[in-house]
């Protein structure tokens, strides 16, 4: 509900989630929807109910998104088909309500992910950028017209919101060894599931240690040779993993510095470390290569090695805004989408390239389950189409005409290096996004995924 200026009153999201035959995070998942998406809005008064069922189809488990999708998914419709009731533009309902650097979530206090809720500040957030950039890249309220009579085509809009890990929960160890030869070594417990993980735990040590990226090994995700890690999951990897390979390769410079003082007989504030592996400040200049000679030699301190872990009690929340427009055959029912801009707040960005092919994949990932994907079950439970060849998932032609993504940068002060998460947020976008634009198009509501030609018919009565 909201006041006529368009100021949100009150909110009410109710859960329901099949489980199928066995429990696997039962809670959490449905919680999700509701913790990632309720607090993107400022409101005094909010209600929500999480119900979870078991019945005879597969049992469900744990995907990217982890609920947040559908709770954003619903949030974000309710949002636009109010902006309808109160004669508002969407863009101008959202600005006016959306979270903003410097406010309290108190609706998390009651939102506990394995643990008790509490409320959390938000330290960062690129909301203003985000949505001033993505309102002149659709060009926001200019109408578009179809040479065809049959399409109509519409733009549609949706802000998104994640975490960075389990605050409180999560742990991220690292330890790093300077070899005999100057390089190092960076034993994470963090694993590279294809994020860039890797290569995200070498420039944080790299650029601390001003040494050159390609004298950096990582080696992650084998718990017989790296500290404990809690894994890859929750876009927790830079945050947390992240985090425990940025600590380590502190704590590993401050030994650099005393074993180089001890050296060159001075102490360890006279020096200094440049880029690529030099230590400076002495009588002499003194690289990695020379100093492991020294640690390592039989009148040598020993090898120097540091580990560190990374916890917190801080939330660090990524937010994003996304922009597209489709064109609807209103005689097939074809959707094509025409425009899709993803632009992401991720904090400070630290490759950014892998960041961005991470908003990339996330996104066709969801345009997927918006427009294509859906498990089809007979009376008994049984899937009908548990194959590629029946179950729609997009493909090359399916990629948007014009698909951008932009990292907004803010600087998180609790993530390493200001970094906030990336990979999960993206997925939450194109399922509002893509509905508010079919709805801006055609004038229909679509309640349900998928977006197909025939959910479109039917919703424009034409079967």
């Amino acid at each position: 509900g909201a006041k006529k200026d368009g100021k949100l009153t009150a909110m009410q999201m109710n859960v329901e989630s099949n489980q199928g035959a066995y429990g696997a995070h039962t809670l959490t998942v449905p919680m999700n929807g509701v913790s990632k998406s309720l607090p993107l809005f400022l409101c005094d008064n909010v209600w929500f109910d999480v119900t979870s069922y078991y019945t005879n189809i597969p049992a469900t488990g744990a995907y990217q998104g982890y609920g947040a999708p559908k709770g954003n998914y619903a949030l974000q419709m309710a949002i636009k088909e109010l902006a309808v009731e109160l004669g508002m533009d969407h863009y101008d309902l959202v600005e006016k309500n959306r979270v903003r650097k410097g406010v309290m979530l108190e609706i998390l206090r009651c939102l506990g992910e394995g643990r008790e809720g509490s409320p959390a500040p938000v330290d960062s957030c690129g909301l203003d950028e985000a949505l001033e950039k993505g309102t002149k890249l659709i060009e926001w309220g200019k109408k578009e017209e179809s040479a065809d009579p049959d399409v109509k085509i519409g733009k549609g809009m949706c802000i998104l919101q994640q975490g960075s890990g389990l605050p409180g929960l999560d742990q991220g160890n690292c330890t790093v060894k300077m070899l005999g030869d100057g390089t190092f070594v960076v034993q994470s417990g963090g694993a590279d599931l294809g994020t860039g993980l890797d290569t995200v735990s070498a420039k944080m040590v790299a650029e601390i240690l001003k040494a050159d990226i390609a004298n950096v090994t990582v080696q992650s995700g084998d718990t017989d040779a790296a500290p404990f890690d809690t894994g890859a999951y929750a876009s927790s990897g830079t945050y947390f993993s992240g985090g425990a390979s940025r600590n380590a390769a502190v704590k590993i410079r401050e030994k650099i510095l005393i074993e180089a003082a001890a050296v060159l007989e001075t102490t360890p504030e006279k020096l200094d470390i440049e880029f690529p592996g030099v230590i400076v400040g002495g009588r002499e200049n003194l690289d990695f290569a020379k100093l492991a000679w020294h640690t390592q030699g039989g009148e040598g301190s020993g090898q120097i090695v540091a580990t560190a872990s990374f916890t917190t009690e801080e939330f660090s929340f990524p937010y994003g805004a996304h922009f597209a427009q489709v064109a609807v055959n209103v005689r097939t029912g074809k959707v094509k989408i025409q425009k899709y801009y993803a632009l992401q707040d991720c904090g400070t960005p630290i490759n950014p390239e892998y960041a961005k092919g991470q908003v990339f994949g996330g996104v066709l990932k969801s345009i997927g389950h918006a427009m294509y994907e859906e498990m089809l079950f007979d009376e008994k439970g049984r899937c009908l189409n548990p194959d590629l060849r029946s179950y729609g998932v997009p493909m090359i032609g399916d990629i948007p005409d014009d698909f951008r993504v932009e990292l907004v940068e803010t600087d998180d002060p609790h993530g390493p290096f200001g970094a906030k998460s990336i990979s999960e947020i993206s997925v939450n976008g194109a399922a509002p996004v893509l509905a508010n634009a079919i709805h801006d198009a055609c004038g229909v509501w679509m309640r349900k995924w998928p977006f197909s030609p025939e959910n479109i018919l039917r919703a424009l009565g034409e079967i």
